[in-house]
C-alpha cells in the first residue's frame, strides 16, 4: 500500500528530506518504523529503537500499534518541549 511519510525537526535533518511516498507492507506504525530502520543509514540512526521518536497518523498522535491503511499520512518527529 502507498502512504505518505513526513519527517520533522532533527529527524528531517538527519534524513535530508521532509517527506516521501512509501510503498509498504507494514500493518501498523511500529512495523513501518522497523521497515524504515531496515533501509540502513541514515534511517537506522534517525529512527533507532533506542531514540525517543513520536509518531502521528493523519495528524493525530498515535501508538505503534495504530493500524495503517492505503493513503494514510504518517509523521515522525522527536519529542518537543516548550518553555
Amino acid at each position: 500500500m502507498k502512504i505518505s511519510v513526513r519527517y520533522f525537526a532533527s529527524v528531517r535533518e538527519a534524513l535530508g528530506t521532509g517527506s516521501e511516498s512509501v510503498d509498504t507492507d507494514a500493518s501498523n506504525l511500529g512495523a513501518l518504523r522497523d521497515e524504515l530502520i531496515a533501509r540502513g543509514e541514515p534511517y537506522a540512526s534517525a529512527l533507532a529503537r533506542g531514540k525517543a521518536v513520536r509518531m502521528a497518523l493523519d495528524q493525530v498522535m498515535s501508538a505503534e500499534r495504530a493500524a495503517l491503511c492505503e493513503g494514510h499520512e504518517v509523521a515522525f518527529f522527536p519529542p518537543v518541549t516548550g518553555g
